[in-house]
Parts: structure tokens; C-alpha cells; sequence
């Protein structure tokens, strides 16, 4: 259909304002690692990821041992955003994704303070 933008793949998807790249992976089928820069104390990590084609792809973060599942669309660009506030993500690390060769993929890692969370025993 013309006139219709499709969002794509052809850059890494991108951070919210104020949060520091800290590593970032262009579009890529397969899996691959991808290091990241140290950060302050008391920084939070934030994986931004986007993927196209039929399956999922697998995001663990080390060294802090976090990992997530994103599903990705045949026709359509799905995109997930996750905050990674724990003791560690302050040191230097890897985000590594195992994926499909059927699926293409692209990662931004930032760094930032922490987003406002619900104070422990609430809820």
C-alpha cells in the first residue's frame, strides 16, 4: 500500500532521552554477543530490542544472569524495552541473543538513573 510507513529494521532501535549508549548491535539474523560499557553505581541498564520474522529471540544479560523472550513478527517489527536496576549492571558486561536464522534482529544497550519503582513491601 503506498504511502503507508512500515516501521523497520534498518537501525538499532533507539533509547529514551537522557539514557548513555552503551552498546549497540545493527540488524542481524543468528546470534551473536554484544559487549557493553561500565556505568556508574547506582545506574540502571536498559535493553532495548527489535526483531522481524517468524519465531523469537532469547536476550540474557551477564554478568547479572537476566534473560527474556521476545516474539517476533512475520510481517511486522516487534520491539521491547526492559530495565535491568540490580547490584552489578555497573560493571561491564555482554547482552547476548540467540535467534533463528529466520529472524533478523537489532539491539540498543543504554544506561541511566533508575525509573521510579514501588517502594520494597508495597503492592
Amino acid at each position: 500500500m503506498p504511502g503507508t510507513a512500515q516501521p523497520s529494521l534498518l537501525k538499532p532501535p533507539e533509547l529514551d532521552p537522557g539514557a548513555i549508549l552503551a552498546g549497540r548491535q545493527k540488524v542481524t539474523t543468528g546470534n551473536a554477543s554484544i559487549p557493553y560499557s561500565k556505568g556508574r553505581k547506582g545506574d540502571s541498564l536498559t535493553i532495548v530490542a527489535s526483531c522481524q520474522g517468524e519465531g523469537k529471540i532469547t536476550v540474557t544479560v551477564r554478568p547479572v544472569h537476566v534473560s527474556f523472550p521476545l516474539e517476533c513478527g512475520a510481517d511486522q517489527v516487534s520491539t521491547v524495552s526492559n530495565e535491568v536496576a540490580l547490584s552489578g549492571v555497573e560493571r561491564s558486561g555482554a547482552v547476548s541473543v540467540e535467534a533463528s536464522s529466520a529472524v533478523r534482529w537489532s539491539l540498543t544497550v543504554g544506561r541511566g538513573a533508575p525509573t521510579e519503582a514501588d517502594p520494597p513491601g508495597a503492592g
